[in-house]
């Protein structure tokens, strides 16, 4: 991972972000976990460096909830129960609706956990 996410702006990193959720998302549902962990790696990288970056990120984060792509939402919904967590958790419900998959199946296991109160999100 030598990529620096610092030189982009939030607009660019945010494509990213939604680039590398979305494959993650697919690849994890194709079963192809070494190459959905990759991306799985680039996308906590890449909302790590979000995260530092404050309400303009946020609120580029708070518009995936609504993209076509459900790995996009799903990791947009992880990272909003910080700041939005009424809407993140409305959008993890909904991925946990049938029919099941392994994006729905992450979000079934992220929201039972923060309900649970064992996923804290920084």
């Amino acid at each position: 991972m030598n990529e620096n996410w610092k030189k982009l702006t939030t607009e660019e990193l945010v494509g990213r972000y939604r680039e590398n959720s979305a494959n993650h998302g697919r690849l994890l549902d194709a079963r192809k976990t070494r190459a959905a962990n990759k991306e799985y790696d680039r996308a906590t990288a890449i909302e790590a460096e979000l995260r530092l970056r404050g309400a303009e990120a946020n609120e580029r984060i708070l518009k995936l909830l609504d993209d076509p792509e459900p790995g996009t939402r799903f990791w947009a919904a992880s990272a909003a129960l910080r700041f939005a967590p009424e809407e993140a958790a409305r959008v993890l419900a909904e991925l946990a609706k049938p029919p099941m998959s392994m994006v729905g199946l992450s979000a079934t296991m992220t929201l039972e956990d923060w309900q649970g109160g064992t996923y804290k999100p920084e």
